[in-house]
């Protein structure tokens, strides 16, 4: 799972057996509790975010928040997400936000000696938006840019009733040795803030560092 080191605000988790994954988060994000030992240190905690997140709201509105995050935890687990924070900031005197997962899946048995080029291959099968090859200092990797529909739930929302939302996303998968993928993606409802949000993702995907149990620096292969 995730850790901080506060002076450099590196995040490192264990990227499956033998890697050790560290990447850099800008600062203000806010930080999903992950590691938490038992679910009412879980509730403590998101009660915690909420109140941060939102510290001139009531406290009814502070656990509706916490209690609608608590529901998405069975999904993290699901998509392997290991790490899950949001930033919330306004451009041009608009109020936007954006969200960043780091997640860990198992890579196909089929990726065979080019994964990454397997990986683009696929992403375009799904039709799941614009793919590119990409190399990062990690090693190869794919990105692809696309939206996804969805709905702000109805206690979120002005109207009090659900909304249609569209996500704007950029998704990074980097292919391990190890037989397992590290899976980037950032996400916003805000289109006018695609600019600053993708070009802040940009550094956090190029952070991205990879190492051995032995703490040595490794790239993955092509």
């Amino acid at each position: 799972m995730s850790a901080i080191t506060a002076e450099e605000n590196v995040r490192s988790s264990i990227g499956g057996p033998g890697i050790d994954v560290r990447w850099i988060m800008p600062e203000g994000f806010f930080e999903i509790p992950m590691d938490a030992e038992t679910l009412d240190e879980t509730a403590e905690q998101l009660v915690e975010l909420a109140r941060a997140v939102m510290p001139e709201a009531t406290f009814e509105v502070q656990l509706e928040w916490a209690v609608m995050v608590a529901a998405h935890y069975d999904s993290f687990a699901e998509a392997g997400i290991q790490y899950s924070g949001f930033v919330l900031t306004e451009v041009d005197g608009a109020r936007c936000t954006a969200t960043v997962t780091v997640s860990m899946i198992d890579l196909d048995e089929r990726a065979g000696r080019r994964p990454a080029a397997f990986l683009g291959s696929t992403m375009r099968h799904l039709d799941m938006g614009q793919v590119s090859e990409i190399e990062l200092p990690c090693g190869p990797a794919v990105s692809c840019i696309g939206t996804r529909k969805g709905s702000l739930p109805g206690s979120l929302t002005a109207s009090g009733t659900d909304e249609p939302v569209v996500t704007s996303f950029i998704q990074v998968q980097i292919p391990l040795d190890n037989g397992t993928v590290l899976v980037l993606e950032m996400g916003t409802p805000t289109p006018q803030a695609w600019d600053v949000f993708s070009a802040m993702f940009a550094g956090v995907v190029k952070s991205v560092r990879l190492f051995n149990e032995s703490g040595k620096p490794m790239v993955m292969s092509a």
